[in-house]
């Protein structure tokens, strides 16, 4: 269950940074031209790049813990093989630590150490499930899929409406597309909806807003 929720947390996250990027890159594309061509150039190689580097970024993070937690295993089996007797009365510890009276925590340990003493510890002691370490891969194609998601939100919003109406509607579609991330990221950590509704909102708002402006400059130093 909490695996799952990492994973919906992290394709939440994705995608909001999806929208805004991609929104704030058309949008201050849209102030300097009102062509299409080069505002669907830039919001696709937007989408390509940020995908990307968001996949890259979540492997080289996921990779790096899952090493970690490889040698922290590693180590673990070692010192088991070597110190049965020190490891057993450590993990003993760990239970009397949580709240079990010595003589049950000795009677657990034993019990656990019979029947996997290496699953006792990982679980125990580290923190780990040897079965369930995160997949790097799978982690970069969900970041990946999530931001392009997240991405095609601006970069549809910007190009169906007429061009007068182009940043107005990307503002609003934008803006209502982050309130729900906002609601759905709440919800999943268990947070107030309006705190976090809030900062993507006004986030979101002023990506948008410096980016335009910016866009209008560069437009009218250029035009």
């Amino acid at each position: 269950m909490a695996g799952r929720l990492n994973w919906l947390r992290a394709g939440v996250l994705g995608a909001n940074d999806g929208i805004v990027s991609t929104a704030g890159l058309v949008v201050g594309v849209a102030g300097a031209t009102a062509a299409t061509g080069p505002i669907l150039t830039a919001g696709i190689a937007g989408l390509v790049a940020g995908a990307v580097s968001m996949a890259l970024g979540e492997y080289v993070s996921v990779s790096s813990q899952r090493d970690t937690e490889r040698a922290l295993l590693a180590k673990e089996r070692a010192e088991i093989a070597q110190y049965p007797g020190q490891e057993l009365d450590e993990l003993a510890g760990l239970y009397v630590a949580r709240g079990l009276r010595p003589e049950t925590a000795r009677q657990v340990a034993e019990e656990l150490t019979a029947k996997d003493a290496f699953a006792a510890h990982a679980d125990a002691e580290l923190g780990i499930d040897p079965q369930a370490l995160t997949n790097p891969w799978h982690a970069a194609g969900a970041s990946a899929v999530a931001f392009t998601l997240g991405s095609l939100l601006p970069l549809v919003a910007i190009l169906l409406p007429p061009v007068g109406a182009r940043v107005g509607v990307t503002f609003a579609v934008v803006l209502l597309a982050l309130a729900v991330t906002g609601v759905v990221s709440a919800q999943l950590g268990a947070a107030r909806k309006g705190p976090a509704v809030a900062r993507l909102v006004i986030g979101g708002a002023l990506a948008m807003a410096v980016t335009f402006g910016v866009g209008q400059l560069v437009g009218a130093a250029i035009g």
